[in-house]
């Protein structure tokens, strides 16, 4: 794919949805950056509704590290994998406390020391928290980058490489949302939704699918 595709890709993506956000329901950092790594495996919508009563009771790593596993495991039980999550966040906030003050941390060295936390959830808060051009590369973007043309490869480091690369500068702070949603609601694992897609003529994915007869 050429540049001024992907230019065009962008612009489209850009004028449908000018001001892209996260589906997930955050109030400071600290929220999101629970929030993310509860995601993992999990649905957006099964994580706000846990998030709901687990941020009423507990919105800050010294109200979070109070609950205890078991106390946080409580509130995030309808979530997959909930027992290593809990775990993981109470060995985080006590992190928080000991070596930030209780900030998360605004680089990328420092979030992916916390456990719970790789270089894909560390992209998210740094994009999604603090304004970074960084793109997180998910199983939606990793399907989308490839299906379309617009970053193939054959691993996720691969594809987040080659968007960097590729991603015109003025589009790479919201490519990540641009993209995940993109893979989420219309290019689908199964039955994308191609004839409803504003970036088909664009896409270079060779089984598109076809819309059916009245």
């Amino acid at each position: 794919m050429n540049a001024a595709k992907r230019h065009e890709i962008f612009s489209r993506l850009r004028r449908a949805n000018p001001d892209p956000r996260t589906e997930l329901t955050f109030r400071t950092p600290f929220e999101l950056l629970v929030a993310v790594i509860l995601s993992a495996q999990a649905t957006d919508r099964s994580v706000n509704k846990a998030t709901a009563g687990l941020f009423a009771a507990a919105a800050t790593p010294a109200g979070m590290l109070a609950l205890g596993v078991a106390g946080l495991s409580r509130h995030i039980k309808s979530i997959g994998l909930y027992n290593g999550k809990a775990k993981n966040l109470i060995a985080t906030c006590r992190l928080l406390l000991e070596r930030h003050g209780g900030d998360v941390p605004r680089t990328r060295e420092a979030l992916e020391r916390l456990p719970g936390v790789g270089r894909k959830t560390a992209n998210v808060i740094l994009n999604t928290a603090f304004g970074e051009a960084t793109i997180a590369v998910d199983t939606h973007i990793f399907r989308v980058a490839n299906r379309t043309g617009i970053a193939p490869g054959k691993t996720v480091r691969e594809v987040e490489d080659k968007l960097m690369k590729f991603v015109p500068p003025e589009f790479r702070l919201g490519a990540h949302h641009w993209l995940i949603l993109h893979g989420r609601y219309v290019c689908r694992a199964r039955n994308p939704l191609c004839p409803q897609c504003l970036i088909a003529d664009l896409c270079e994915y060779r089984r598109k699918t076809r819309a059916e007869p009245p």
